[in-house]
């Protein structure tokens, strides 16, 4: 094979690898309507916390930028999961927002505010002080932080499972749908050749296959609970 062939089909698996990390990450985005169903259904935001969807859609919004060819040219993907990302995220919290009472509602709409805010001023230094292969990776190593905070908060539901014995709150297919995410873009990183890519999904992806040892170890051993969660991965 000439090595235009060989660059082609490596281009295709890193495209299919993209396409295949935005798909998972649909089913992650629609995790959190059972939790924004009883929302409604209650007309009341109960005990859940918004602040998960507030993290998430700064996340987004990071992660979006630094897919932007303006950043990162030749890796639209990440842009056009994290866009999408974004897009839910505010329709949960304006749901949020829209049932939660007063002090709540306040609170919320602060932090909207101040993510917009954060947001605004990382696009504009990285505009106007970091130039090309600079603002990646301002951007970049932005991003990467983000992440990985957003891949550290299955450890709060691993140590809950642990305490319990019950993997209520892990469900198996959410658990699986992080995992086959994070190893997607893993691939897709190591396929574009950049670690601000691979290195927080490959984290998310040791993080995704603890999660289903401890399902498989827990479920097996001490039943799974059949109970409706109470809280979604994001809540």
């Amino acid at each position: 094979m000439n090595s235009t062939g060989l660059s082609s089909v490596f281009s295709g698996c890193s495209d299919a690898a993209g396409i295949a990390g935005n798909i998972f990450a649909f089913v992650l985005f629609l995790s959190p309507i059972p939790t924004f169903r009883r929302i409604i259904r209650s007309r009341s935001t109960e005990q859940f916390s918004g602040l998960p969807y507030i993290y998430a859609l700064l996340n987004c919004l990071i992660c979006l930028w630094y897919g932007m060819p303006i950043v990162s040219p030749g890796i639209i993907l990440v842009a056009t999961v994290n866009s999408i990302g974004a897009i839910f995220q505010l329709i949960y919290i304006s749901i949020f927002i829209w049932y939660a009472d007063k002090g709540r509602k306040l609170k919320m709409s602060g932090l909207l505010a101040a993510v917009f805010a954060v947001f605004a001023v990382i696009v504009f230094v990285s505009v106007n002080f970091f130039y090309s292969h600079a603002r990646q990776i301002f951007v970049g190593y932005l991003s990467v932080f983000s992440l990985i905070s957003m891949f550290a908060s299955p450890l709060c539901v691993i140590n809950l499972v642990i305490k319990t014995r019950s993997v209520e709150y892990m469900p198996f297919y959410l658990s699986l749908a992080t995992l086959v995410m994070s190893v997607s873009f893993f691939s897709y990183g190591m396929l574009k050749f950049d670690p601000f890519i691979y290195v927080p999904n490959g984290i998310g992806t040791i993080l995704g296959i603890c999660q289903l040892v401890l399902y498989s170890y827990y479920s097996s051993k001490y039943g799974e609970d059949s109970r409706e969660p109470l809280l979604a991965p994001y809540a």
